[in-house]
């Protein structure tokens, strides 16, 4: 089974061609992130022009990359939540022509479900049930992979989610878009334990992630030095927040899989590209004798590979759109 993928949900227009759920036939990938560069953050409005701009470019040259046509498609799968409404309506909305016009079924798939199935495409062998940790600038999740279409979320954010916290910071620190990226490569050599930062939890719930204190620590921080004229140690104090959010999302990742039996981990989403919280997984894993699952570098951000993968097991499960599927902002996994 081919399904033709399309994923719009923040600043990537991507397509890509993919069979059976992990074989990917071409993958297309138009980035904005040098024009948002100039505004230290994604623009909403001038991602959804460029979307635009850029989709229907990307998706005939994901069909050319695959050597295919409409024809010899099974299926038309596309991000329709979450993430920026105006950019997901773009993709949405040029699925749901193709669609129409070749009578192809329309698959709509979940985003995070997407970054979980980047797993697949990485790792043939890999089967649910299995606890993923999602994490991304948008999102973070502990979720348990009970079947391909069936996640039960055990853990999430109360407020800010790992991969803002990480941009944030980075652009206090000075760094440029994309700063978790930037903020990664700057602290590496640095000292984590340099500055103590708080680790915070969620009481009563044990799973769950609360990050806005510590946004706000490393930025009370930077402004103290700032007002004492005293200079920030950009590689260490990158370093220990990095440590610290890592921990927070390592910590709680062990304790739901111990608590639930899962002996398969996977990381997913742009965070999962993070070289600490790789390292603190594999070292965790290790020492619980845990398989770990962590999709190569170019599968943890936005693609629409994942979204092809994830897409053949939601048409194996009969889930169809009719065309007046709609995009999402917000909606549950």
């Amino acid at each position: 089974m081919i399904l033709l993928a399309i994923e719009s949900s923040c600043d990537e227009t991507a397509a890509a061609v993919v069979r059976d759920g992990r074989h990917v036939l071409s993958s297309v990938i138009a980035s904005q992130v040098k024009e948002h560069v100039i505004y230290g953050g994604v623009v909403p409005e001038i991602a959804s022009r460029r979307h635009i701009e850029a989709v229907s470019g990307v998706v005939s040259q994901a069909l050319m990359q695959a050597g295919l046509s409409s024809p010899q498609l099974d299926g038309i799968a596309v991000t329709y939540a979450p993430g920026l409404i105006g950019a997901l309506l773009v993709g949405v909305n040029f699925a749901k022509g193709l669609s129409y016009a070749t009578n192809l079924p329309l698959v709509p798939v979940h985003h995070l479900r997407a970054h979980t199935a980047a797993n697949y495409i990485a790792y043939p062998e890999l089967r649910p049930p299995f606890l993923c940790l999602i994490a991304s600038g948008g999102h973070s999740h502990i979720a348990e992979v009970r079947d391909y279409t069936d996640f039960r979320v055990i853990g999430r954010t109360r407020d800010d989610a790992a991969g803002e916290c990480l941009d944030k910071a980075a652009r206090a620190m000075g760094l440029p878009y994309p700063g978790g990226l930037n903020l990664d490569k700057a602290s590496a050599g640095g000292d984590p334990f340099s500055y103590r930062l708080p680790h915070p939890s969620v009481q009563g719930s044990e799973y769950d992630f609360s990050f806005s204190g510590l946004k706000t620590a490393v930025v009370n921080i930077i402004h103290n030095a700032k007002q004492k004229n005293e200079e920030i140690n950009v590689k260490n104090l990158g370093a220990s927040y990095i440590r610290a959010v890592t921990d927070c999302l390592a910590a709680n990742t062990e304790k739901a899989a111990r608590a639930s039996g899962h002996k398969k981990i996977a990381l997913a989403g742009g965070v999962s590209a993070n070289s600490v919280l790789r390292r603190t997984m594999a070292e965790i894993c290790e020492i619980n004798g845990w398989e770990l699952f962590m999709p190569p570098l170019p599968l943890c951000g936005d693609n629409a590979a994942m979204v092809g993968a994830q897409g053949y097991y939601e048409l194996l499960a009969g889930n169809i759109a009719p065309l007046s599927q709609n995009a999402r902002a917000t909606a549950d996994i």
